[in-house]
């Protein structure tokens, strides 16, 4: 069964009540204080009416201390939604590139630091004849295609996975900690599921495919060498046809001299 938390971010709801609650009994607790001490007799004693000490912060401290918390909470709520305007492609509500590209780096720079052979996959995947889309059918139908092939994507990956759109028709998938094999089997279920969707465009159906190149790491790398390799991959896909997947499996070897395997 899972258990409920509750949530004390700051764009939550239980952080404003929690606070205003410990609020409001600091200001009665600092009202009882400086009401009790008398300062010409230097001692504590209880005021001559304590009732008022606990009636006026409990009528002025909560509405004050709930106001201020309620507008930081929608500060919190207005800069989060920035924050994924800022790092969220507007279109196919994937990373986009600038973001995908952050993330990525921040994982392989954490698996050098904790110096763990770490493994995992990035792939480079490209909408085939998408200028022809565009150019037949409206690029209003192409937006409808770009978001259909993004959906197809994500549903192919697993929830700790990236996808990104990195340029128009061009789109990033990394797979954190995945080896070769479990690589490989991702990647050819996004060309198969892509190529098997069902698009219309003016009442009618559209085939649309993708090629893909992939590489995958299981030593120190950078982003920037995986994405060149991924991207070379991608190239000899094109160049064989379309429609398939190119993989390499050294990254940190010129790709010339890794080689390519079309699944």
């Amino acid at each position: 069964m899972r258990r409920l938390q509750a949530d004390f971010s700051p764009r939550g709801w239980n952080r404003v009540f929690f606070l205003t609650i410990c609020g409001t009994l600091f200001c009665i607790g600092i009202s009882f204080f400086v009401d009790s001490y008398s300062f010409r007799d230097n001692r504590w004693q209880l005021g001559s009416d304590p009732l008022n000490d606990l009636l006026i912060p409990l009528l002025l401290a909560p509405p004050f201390f709930f106001y201020l918390l309620y507008k930081l909470r929608e500060l919190a709520i207005a800069h989060h939604e920035l924050l994924k305007v800022a790092s969220m492609d507007g279109l196919t509500s994937c990373l986009n590139r600038q973001a995908f590209t952050i993330l990525v780096e921040a994982y392989l720079e954490r698996t050098a630091r904790l110096a763990t052979r770490g493994e995992g996959a990035l792939m480079v995947i490209d909408v085939d004849h998408f200028k022809a889309v565009n150019d037949r059918f409206g690029h209003m139908s192409g937006d409808e295609a770009l978001r259909m092939i993004s959906g197809e994507i994500k549903e192919c990956l697993r929830e700790n996975d990236l996808v990104g759109r990195i340029g128009g028709e061009e789109f990033g998938v990394f797979l954190p900690g995945a080896n070769r094999r479990e690589a490989g089997v991702v990647a050819e279920r996004i060309r198969a599921s892509v190529n098997a969707s069902m698009f219309s465009a003016q009442g009618g159906p559209v085939s649309l495919s993708v090629s893909v190149g992939a590489t995958v790491y299981s030593a120190r790398s950078s982003f920037k060498e995986m994405f060149r390799i991924a991207d070379e991959c991608l190239y000899v896909a094109k160049n064989n046809g379309r429609n398939r997947v190119e993989f390499s499996d050294a990254p940190s070897t010129a790709v010339g001299q890794a080689g390519f395997g079309a699944l």
